[in-house]
């Protein structure tokens, strides 16, 4: 089994009308995500809004899901491309009650590999807890390679890795050689339209945005996969193609499109801080669409239909 379970959401950060940070909805959104497939969450990574989020906030919000799903997986974002703030954040993170950190690639400044490494390390040192390193060259700007992501999986709690390269051989490639540093190494999807193919080189599980709706779909997809059904893991990706193509748009990227979503649902997150606002006048309309295919498929329930479940 996979150490943080097979399915992790990356929370969106609801937030109040006036954009203050709104821990009851918080606390009720990590709950609805346990009860419909997630096994855990992330909370205050990208997904969450994190450049938007203050230290305090950052150290609330963990308290608040960790007090609300004291049973589930919670990995705390803990990023920064400054090696000082992703040490503090950690540090932070680990005393707020977290289960595990995510630490993203430095974004921006574009570090040499040996940079990158040296990094995470740091970042690995500022705790006793486990770490998943995040790969996301599409927003960091740098990728992380794959030799020094096995160099990394040679530190005793770099134990994981979310794996948003969007190249399932490169992956297979990378399960290869850090199985020879590391065997309990995890590679995990962060793309959730990819996650069918990474299972099927060795990853264990995702770390999703979709995942806030179609949770159910997407832990009965991996446990289908794990017993050999790959028909019916391909169908269950297959109803799940709505919500990969409702991810994020030009004009409304993620997770603009997740918290209408939710909103629509029934369970409130509120609007995002700028700059990832506002939402286009018709975002709503789209998401009632996906919404509809979505519940034909079985793949959707409203707040009020899981509790009575």
């Amino acid at each position: 089994m996979a150490r943080f379970g097979a399915v992790l959401t990356a929370m969106v950060t609801p937030l109040a009308d006036d954009g203050s940070l709104d821990l009851v909805g918080a606390q009720n959104l990590a709950r609805y995500l346990v009860a419909n497939g997630s096994d855990g969450v992330v909370v205050a990574g990208t997904t969450g809004e994190s450049p938007t989020i203050s230290y305090d906030e950052q150290r609330d919000l963990i308290a608040a899901v960790r007090e609300a799903v004291p049973g589930a997986s919670l990995v705390a974002g803990a990023g920064s491309n400054d090696t000082r703030t992703a040490m503090k954040n950690t540090e932070m993170a680990t005393e707020a009650g977290a289960d595990g950190i995510l630490a993203v690639c430095p974004y921006y400044n574009k570090p040499s590999q040996e940079g990158i490494y040296r990094h995470f390390a740091a970042s690995a040192a500022a705790t006793d807890l486990p770490v998943m390193v995040y790969d996301v060259p599409g927003r960091t700007g740098r990728k992380i390679a794959t030799d020094t992501i096995v160099r990394l999986a040679a530190i005793d709690n770099v134990s994981a890795l979310k794996d948003a390269a969007g190249d399932p051989a490169e992956t297979a490639l990378l399960i290869a050689k850090v199985a020879e540093v590391d065997p309990d190494f995890e590679v995990y999807s962060g793309d959730d339209g990819l996650t069918l193919p990474f299972l099927s080189v060795g990853a264990v599980g995702v770390v999703g945005v979709v995942t806030h709706y179609v949770g159910r779909q997407m832990a009965e997809m991996i446990a289908a996969y794990n017993a050999g059904d790959v028909t019916r893991a391909a169908e269950l990706n297959r109803s799940m193609l709505p919500a990969y193509a409702h991810f994020g748009y030009d004009d409304a990227p993620s997770p603009v499109p997740t918290k209408s979503m939710m909103n629509l649902l029934g369970v409130p997150v509120g609007g995002c801080r700028p700059p990832m606002g506002p939402a286009p006048d018709d975002l709503d309309l789209r998401s009632r669409s996906v919404l509809e295919v979505l519940a034909r498929l079985g793949a959707v329930r409203r707040a009020d239909e899981a509790a009575a479940v």
